[in-house]
C-alpha cells in the first residue's frame, strides 16, 4: 500500500493535469466533404482524445460548404473533395497558403446493394444494362464531376444524361442505391471501403481526373489553437492509417 502522502500527490497529480487539459482545450469547426464523413469521424474521436481539442464536424458537397464559407459560415477549416475550391479561398485571402494539403486521394466505384447487379468489369454499366444509375451533382460534388467524366470516357454520357439520378452530395447518391432506389450508383470507394454487401466495380483511374482532395485552413481561424491542431493531426501516422484503411490514396 502506498504512503497517503504520496496517494495525496499522485490524485493532485492527476487533477491538475485534468485541469490543464481543460484549461487548453478549444473547438475546432471543420467543414467536410461528404464522402469524407466515416473516415473523419473516426479521426476526430482520436483526435479529441490524443489532443483534449474538440473537433465539431459538418458535412455536406464541396460545393455547397464553399459557398456557406463564402457566405461567412463560421467554420476554422475546409476538408475538400477536390484542390479547386480551397485554392479559390487562398487566391481569394480566405484562408492560409501554406497552410494547403491534400489529405486523401479518392476513388470511383460503380456500386448496387444487389449482390448480382455489378460484375468486377463494369460489363454491365459499359454494356447499357442499368435502366439508369445515380450521381452526384456534378456542378457542386467533385465525385460527380469525375462520374461525368468517366461516363464521358467511355461514350456513355450522352446516351445516359437524361435518365441519370443526382443526388445533392455523394452521401445521398449512396443512399439512392443502398435503399434500391435506383439499381446502382458512382460513389466513392471510402462508402464500401468497410462493407462487403453488394456488388462494385472499381473504374480505372485513367477515365477521370485524380480526385485530390485538399484541405485548407481558413485565415480568420489562423490564431485558433484546436484548428492548427486538427491540421497537424490530419497529417499524421494515426490519421493517414485510418485514411488508407478506408481506400483513399495518399500522396
Amino acid at each position: 500500500m502506498k504512503p497517503i502522502n504520496q496517494t495525496i500527490a499522485a490524485t493532485s497529480l492527476a487533477l491538475l493535469s485534468g485541469l490543464s487539459l481543460q484549461a487548453s482545450a478549444a473547438e475546432v469547426k471543420a467543414a467536410v466533404a461528404a464522402n469524407f464523413t466515416a473516415a473523419a469521424k473516426e479521426i476526430a474521436a482520436e483526435f479529441e482524445k490524443d489532443t483534449g481539442h474538440e473537433a465539431t464536424l459538418s458535412f455536406g458537397s464541396t460545393g455547397k460548404l464553399y459557398a456557406q464559407i463564402t457566405n461567412g459560415a463560421p467554420f476554422d477549416v475546409f476538408f475538400a473533395a477536390d484542390a479547386a475550391r480551397p485554392q479559390l479561398l487562398v487566391d481569394s485571402g480566405e484562408a492560409v497558403a501554406d497552410s494547403l494539403f491534400t489529405y486523401a486521394i479518392g476513388q470511383l466505384v460503380l456500386w448496387s446493394a444487389d449482390e448480382s447487379t455489378v460484375d468486377d468489369q463494369g460489363a454491365v454499366l459499359k454494356q447499357g444494362e442499368l435502366e439508369r444509375i445515380a450521381i452526384a451533382n456534378p456542378k457542386t460534388a467533385p465525385y460527380g464531376a469525375a462520374a461525368v467524366e468517366a461516363l464521358t470516357a467511355l461514350g456513355l454520357w450522352e446516351g445516359m444524361e437524361d435518365t441519370t439520378v443526382r443526388g445533392d452530395s455523394i452521401a445521398q447518391t449512396y443512399q439512392m442505391a443502398y435503399s434500391g432506389a435506383v439499381p446502382a450508383a458512382l460513389v466513392a470507394r471510402a462508402q464500401i471501403a468497410l462493407d462487403d454487401s453488394g456488388s462494385y466495380w472499381m473504374l480505372p483511374a485513367d477515365l477521370y481526373s485524380p480526385i485530390r482532395q485538399q484541405a485548407v485552413l481558413l485565415t480568420k481561424s489562423s490564431d485558433n489553437e484546436a484548428a492548427q491542431a486538427w491540421m497537424d493531426y490530419l497529417q499524421g501516422d494515426k490519421a493517414h492509417a485510418i485514411i488508407e484503411r478506408y481506400g483513399y490514396g495518399l500522396e
